[in-house]
């Protein structure tokens, strides 16, 4: 199934669903401020600043999305909305709040109502009243109900994920082409993702959007996991040069109108150790039984168990740092999480990935990630680049 964007019928099933929520839950409308929603929403994508962008839809449906006049014209050409209303300026004379406080008096929005968060969070020096000051009384979370409506990937957002899993397997195959003695992480990077990025707007067309905040096309680079840092999971890239021996930490992807897959693999420059060897094929069997548990019916919290008891059983705990993995889709990380603390039912149509690791200091990490779709009656895994290490391993350095 190819998809060119998410079409418009789709983001009227998500507000009709939105609609009912409220409606069921007796309010008048909700607020949405999180960037993520309302793309989810309306299909609207802009870079959060300090001036507030606010989505309101009542109980009847209506839509009128709010931004400052400096993105007007971009929210109508772009929001799948009845409505954009633009304020002058943060701070200004008049406050964008009192702007959005007439807005929902227009719009019926009155006590009880529902808002993700109870006012624009502080981005970027942003100061100003909550919807409880402006409102007189406190907002309902709507927040859960949207995560747990944004769990369940459609048809057409499993197949956005499918699309950008092929591209960053590319980037993958081209920064691993590029790896050698000698070079740096900012140069293979750079390379990689932009002949991957040029080969996907030849193969998309002039129809593509990456909708993405942090990127423009197909990515592929290391983030600084490059020898020893490589056991440090969030590091930052910082120009490291390759070195014989060194263990790499690898993260590619590819935004496709706003949805990342993840595919991330643990590559070593030869010579390979015996002991690179052996937390490898660990960090290798983490994975597969972890994928193994995935299933509808199972809780979250339970594969991570599974997964934390092989650490134990194998004297690893010492080299583990986080969860098993998370959900993914219009955000990098979504909820829920394959973890101890998410009793989450697994349902068909989740999307996680699956990134158990370990880190061993003064060695290096060890992580693979995929990108896993849960089907009926298991697991659809869309990432597909090699995953043994003969595969993974960069020889004829010099």
């Amino acid at each position: 199934m190819r998809v060119h964007g998410v079409p418009n019928g789709e983001y009227e099933r998500r507000i009709k669903k939105l609609q009912d929520y409220i409606q069921q839950d007796g309010l008048n409308g909700v607020v949405l401020f999180d960037r993520a929603y309302i793309l989810y929403y309306v299909g609207f994508a802009f870079i959060p600043t300090e001036r507030p962008i606010a989505l309101i839809v009542n109980a009847r449906g209506e839509k009128v999305l709010l931004v400052p006049r400096l993105e007007l014209e971009h929210a109508q050409g772009q929001a799948l909305v009845d409505e954009v209303r633009a304020y002058t300026e943060y701070p200004d004379l008049l406050h964008p709040m009192e702007v959005l406080r007439a807005a929902l008096d227009d719009l019926g929005v009155v006590d009880p109502y529902a808002a993700d968060t109870d006012g624009y969070p502080s981005v970027f020096g942003y100061q100003g009243p909550t919807l409880t000051d402006v409102m007189g009384v406190r907002p309902r979370p709507v927040g859960p109900f949207v995560e747990k409506q944004m769990m369940v990937k459609s048809a057409v957002e499993i197949a956005l994920l499918k699309e950008s899993a092929k591209w960053a397997n590319l980037a993958h195959r081209l920064l691993q082409r590029y790896t050698r003695v000698g070079a740096t992480e900012t140069e293979v990077s750079l390379r990689a993702s932009a002949e991957a990025t040029l080969a996907m707007l030849d193969a998309i067309g002039p129809v593509y959007r990456s909708h993405s905040l942090y990127w423009n096309g197909a990515h592929a680079g290391y983030r600084g996991q490059i020898g020893r840092k490589a056991a440090i999971p969030h590091m930052l890239a910082a120009n490291i040069t390759f070195e014989p021996g060194d263990v790499l930490v690898t993260g590619a992807t590819a935004p496709v109108w706003g949805y990342h897959a993840e595919l991330e693999r643990t590559m070593v420059i030869a010579p390979v150790s015996d002991e690179q060897r052996r937390f490898f094929n660990h960090m290798l069997a983490l994975q597969d039984l972890a994928i193994s548990l995935i299933r509808p019916g199972v809780r979250c919290a339970d594969v991570d168990k599974a997964v934390r008891a092989y650490y134990e059983e194998h004297d690893l705990r010492p080299y583990w740092r986080h969860h098993t993995g998370h959900a993914i889709g219009l955000r990098y990380h979504e909820g829920p999480f394959l973890d101890v603390g998410d009793d989450t039912i697994i349902r068909p149509g989740m999307v996680f990935t699956v990134e158990p690791g370990i880190y061993v200091p003064d060695l290096g990490g060890f992580r693979h990630s995929d990108t896993v779709v849960v089907t009926e009656d298991g697991v659809e895994v869309i990432t597909y680049y090699p995953r043994d290490l003969t595969s993974l391993t960069i020889r004829g350095c010099s």
